[in-house]
């Protein structure tokens, strides 16, 4: 990965994990799906704008229909998953299951594209499994009603969220063939607009929410959606969807400093040793990391770059 390769990487990492700080912030007093409407037609406004500037707007009619289906999988469903999630869990929890987006992507590849999974990427898939165990270890239950209930449908939601990241990675590197990253960004925020717009509307918050949480809807829209949407689908083009996806690394890193330093929250060892695990499973499962031995495969040819 080339030098400005990797400093996009970093900085789509430093975006959205702000996004996860503001969501903390913002979800309580929108809630989940009137918060990501804000989210995503700010985003789409700008992206269109800048589309208009460039007179590429005629570039979104023709895939028109797989740009929605890409709207709804790659920002509509998630974001409001996500935006739930944080209703309950912390910042950096959050992100920390944001990081299993990669085992998605490598899984999804495997099991409904035909990839090869490598004894290392196989391991790596169990490993992230593994991570998840010990990051929710005692924090769930099943029984309905209570805070371990609440953490389960959170934890869940959050899962959901990332495999809808990593089958749309795989859709979105296939649209990208066709449709520039510009248009592929504008055209997936307008199709999310679009898909959330009618039930914003029927989940508006009675009690117009505060300063604050306007401040960091705009944030949201505007750096952790508008720029950072641009990013990734240049970062998908050019690297690949696997290595696109790597920026789950350096995510929960972001999420869990931002919620330390600017919201107080705490940073547990279990969170530490959960996160480690999930880490070193997506690093083995992209193939940055290799077992000893023959056997060892790194990423599967079709995820190179390009």
């Amino acid at each position: 990965m080339s030098l400005a390769h990797l400093t996009d990487l970093v900085l789509l990492a430093a975006l959205w994990g702000a996004s996860f700080l503001f969501m903390r912030v913002a979800v309580p007093e929108f809630g989940p799906v009137p918060l990501v409407t804000v989210r995503v037609a700010i985003a789409a406004a700008l992206l269109l704008a800048l589309l208009a500037w460039r007179r590429q707007l005629g570039h979104l009619r023709p895939p028109a229909a797989r740009l929605l289906l890409l709207g709804a999988l790659n920002t509509a469903l998630p974001f409001v998953l996500l935006a739930y999630a944080t209703l309950t869990v912390t910042a950096g929890f959050a992100a920390i299951l944001g990081a299993t987006a990669p085992l998605w992507t490598a899984l999804i590849g495997a099991v409904v594209l035909g990839q090869h999974v490598g004894r290392g990427a196989a391991v790596g898939l169990a490993l992230g499994l593994l991570g998840v165990v010990v990051l929710v270890w005692g924090k769930t239950g099943l029984a309905p009603g209570g805070p371990q209930w609440a953490m389960t449908l959170a934890v869940a939601a959050a899962l959901l969220a990332t495999a809808c990241y990593g089958a749309a990675a795989h859709y979105s590197r296939r649209l990208g063939e066709d449709l520039a990253p510009l248009p592929m960004a504008a055209g997936s925020q307008v199709a999310a607009t679009l898909v959330l717009a009618p039930l914003a509307w029927l989940s508006w918050p009675a009690v117009l929410p505060g300063g604050l949480a306007w401040g960091s809807a705009l944030m949201l829209g505007i750096g952790c959606t508008a720029l950072a949407y641009l990013l990734y689908f240049r970062l998908i083009a050019r690297v690949g969807a696997v290595r696109a996806s790597s920026v789950a690394f350096l995510i929960p890193a972001f999420a869990t400093f931002w919620g330390w330093a600017l919201l107080h929250e705490p940073v547990t060892l279990q969170m530490l040793a959960g996160a480690a695990v999930i880490l070193l499973g997506t690093a083995l499962s992209l193939g940055l990391l290799r077992l000893p031995g023959p056997a060892a495969r790194a990423a599967p040819p079709s995820s190179a770059p390009r």
